[in-house]
């Protein structure tokens, strides 16, 4: 699908308030409401947009611990690894890498109980290397923001 500009103000308007009601979001962009919910049923349909989040504030929920880890393999068998990192929920994200190590996660956790209970756990698979999080400096939803 090739976006235009009215899809990418619909998408920069979703992802600044992705509850707003279409004819809300029809009256900012000049269209109405029924445009509006076919073009972002079409972005919805054509996978541009993946799902609606809710962004919560995960101190006040008692994660006070992010911490990003740098894992090592010590196998070329990466599939048992990554179910692993799929049943996980301390793991927010998980990337294949060039570069340095083999994954970087970053992960969330309430205490270095925890931490230490998932670290130990990824030694099945590999070394690791940790980073503390000290202060979260900025944290961006989406790239739409930006456009």
């Amino acid at each position: 699908m090739e976006l235009n500009k009215i899809d990418f103000q619909i998408l920069r308007l979703l992802s600044e308030n992705s509850r707003i009601q279409w004819k809300d979001l029809g009256e900012q962009i000049h269209m109405s409401g029924q445009a509006v919910g076919n073009r972002i049923k079409k972005l919805e349909d054509s996978g541009v947009i993946k799902a609606y989040s809710l962004i919560v504030d995960e101190m006040k929920l008692g994660f006070s611990y992010t911490a990003f880890v740098i894992i090592y393999m010590k196998t070329a068998n990466h599939g048992k690894f990554i179910d692993f990192l799929n049943e996980r929920q301390e793991v927010i994200e998980a990337h294949r890498v060039s570069g340095e190590g083999c994954y970087h996660l970053k992960i969330k956790v309430a205490s270095q109980e925890q931490l230490n209970l998932f670290l130990n756990a990824t030694l099945d698979y590999g070394n690791y290397t940790l980073y503390l999080s000290i202060k979260e400096i900025k944290q961006r939803s989406s790239l739409i923001e930006g456009i």
